[in-house]
């Protein structure tokens, strides 16, 4: 088996680490339709550097070896139909997007077959295009839920990456795998979010590290009764990318922008898991809505003095 094409799906942070990997070693096409494949087409800026991958409809995209899927959580829903068209018999898919729930929601389209369980670390920031540094990314991490371990698929995905630049490793664990990093989104991505500070707040605040562990006891309860033995992933899922004390995750950069946050796939998944399993949630629940509420107040929600001049006006 040897993988010849690739398209991916979702050009920000993550998929620019592919793009800028794979440039040369593959056909490599980005999906892009209407205005955002003539954006597409302007090229991808990353680390200073245009890159100008070809851009595919689904249709075009058809029968491709691998396809990437590296969306925000969204954005899922509105295009299983896309990925339902690139996906042939013989299609990998790579999910490479937060939370533990997306290879499910695409597995029911496709097929679960077609999957290969897969996460990705990477501290990026969009600033004059995307940044990240490829010395200290951890990358990608993928693998088979079950035994050969060393399946066909798992050796032609590294002979993929190989001498690409892109920092990858198999995984017998590939499921606590993606729960460890679940957990690292939820207890360090969330909390700061809500506060508006770097990171360095979880070292300097007693206060955050409090709020930090009640969301970390929450998920690893739900963890253990879903049978996920978190412990088999913490000696290789502790290593991560040097980060400034500054440093602002995903959830925090999306408020910042005044985007919606990806916190449905977050404490939202949490906080429905806790009802089927009868387990509690109350740190998740409190700091969904609060990540929801700072959404609503960058909608402009709460601009009661603009209400109060335009009232005013009216008089």
């Amino acid at each position: 088996m040897e993988i010849k094409t690739v398209a991916v799906l979702g050009a920000g942070a993550v998929g620019s680490y592919i793009i800028w990997g794979l440039d040369k070693k593959v056909k490599l096409g980005v999906i892009g339709e209407g205005e955002r494949a003539k954006r597409l087409q302007k090229g991808c800026l990353i680390n200073d550097q245009m890159y100008y991958p070809e851009v595919w409809s689904p249709t075009e995209a058809h029968g491709v070896d691998l396809l990437i899927v590296s969306l925000k959580y969204c954005a899922l829903k509105d295009v299983l139909k896309s990925i339902q068209t690139i996906v042939d018999d013989h299609t990998i898919v790579m999910s490479l997007m937060n939370g533990v729930d997306s290879e499910e929601i695409i597995g029911e389209a496709i097929g679960k077959e077609h999957l290969m369980p897969s996460l990705i670390k990477i501290a990026s920031r969009k600033e004059n295009g995307y940044r990240f540094d490829p010395e200290t990314t951890i990358g990608i991490v993928f693998g088979e839920l079950q035994a050969p371990y060393q399946s066909k698929r798992v050796q032609a995905i590294e002979s993929l990456f190989e001498n690409t630049g892109i920092h990858f490793r198999a995984s017998e664990y590939i499921q606590e795998e993606i729960w460890s990093k679940f957990r690292l989104n939820v207890c360090n991505n969330l909390p700061q979010a809500i506060l508006g500070a770097g990171v360095g707040c979880y070292r300097d605040s007693e206060h955050m590290k409090f709020i930090q562990g009640g969301l970390r006891h929450e998920l690893e309860t739900i963890a253990h009764a879903k049978g996920i033995d978190l412990s088999k992933a913490d000696s290789s899922s502790s290593r991560g990318s040097a980060v400034p004390a500054s440093a602002r995750y995903s959830t925090l950069q999306d408020l910042d922008a005044k985007r919606h946050s990806e916190i449905d796939m977050f404490s939202g998944a949490l906080i429905k898991m806790g009802k089927e399993l009868h387990i509690p949630t109350p740190y998740n629940e409190y700091t969904y809505h609060m990540i929801k509420a700072l959404e609503e107040k960058n909608d402009g929600l709460f601009d009661y003095d603009q209400e109060n001049q335009r009232n005013m006006c009216s008089k």
